[in-house]
């Protein structure tokens, strides 16, 4: 019985955390990390404040969590069955996939514009998450473009660092010239139309 009554309590405890990160994605999309309440994101996510910061003792905390369970989230996309990470053309494929998925989640995408334009400052909490997840994205994307020059799938004269850097420039401009008009710019298809007319990929 104390087995069981333990495991409800993890489960109330982890359906009490996923509520929590939902609200405070939206609180902090909206708001930014300085002007976001605690009080509104604990009411949006049915708890009483003292019950938030039971989970989350801090909004740095909470702040560091929703970007660390985001990043996971999309890490997790890029990463086969057996472990290996995708490379070449798969994983361009699966980034056209993921600004599809973007497209259909614009608070997410909001989330992470302003948490990066707050982030540019050294002092913000999110500075080193920023820092961390741009050199992160940038070596895995060099190491897959370059996999797929050495397995013939791209042009063999294609610049993998100077690939990745026009790729991460674009997915982000495209992402906020996106949230600021919706209704002028067809998101996923101008990615995927990059992607086919630069990169030469070999069939």
């Amino acid at each position: 019985m104390a087995d069981i009554r333990e495991r409800r309590g993890y489960a109330v405890g982890d359906a009490r955390r996923a509520r929590i990160l939902a609200a405070a994605t939206g609180e902090f999309a909206a708001h930014g990390y300085r002007a976001a309440s605690l009080s509104r994101i604990a009411e949006r996510a049915g708890l009483s404040q003292a019950g938030l910061l039971h989970h989350f003792r801090t909004k740095e905390t909470l702040l560091i969590a929703v970007l660390e369970l985001r990043d996971a989230q999309h890490a997790a996309r890029f990463v086969r069955p057996d472990g290996s990470t995708l490379a070449g053309r798969e994983m361009l494929e699966e980034l056209c996939s993921l600004i599809d998925r973007n497209a259909e989640t614009p608070d997410l995408v909001r989330l992470l514009a302003v948490m990066t334009a707050e982030a540019v400052a050294p002092g913000h909490p999110a500075h080193g998450w920023a820092l961390n997840r741009y050199r992160q994205l940038r070596q895995y994307t060099i190491e897959a473009l370059t996999t797929g020059v050495a397995n013939g799938e791209f042009d063999p004269g294609l610049d993998a660092e100077a690939q990745t850097d026009r790729l991460i420039a674009l997915i982000d401009g495209l992402q906020l010239q996106w949230l600021l008009d919706p209704s002028r710019m067809d998101l996923a298809g101008v990615f995927r139309g990059y992607v086919a007319d630069l990169l030469a990929v070999r069939g």
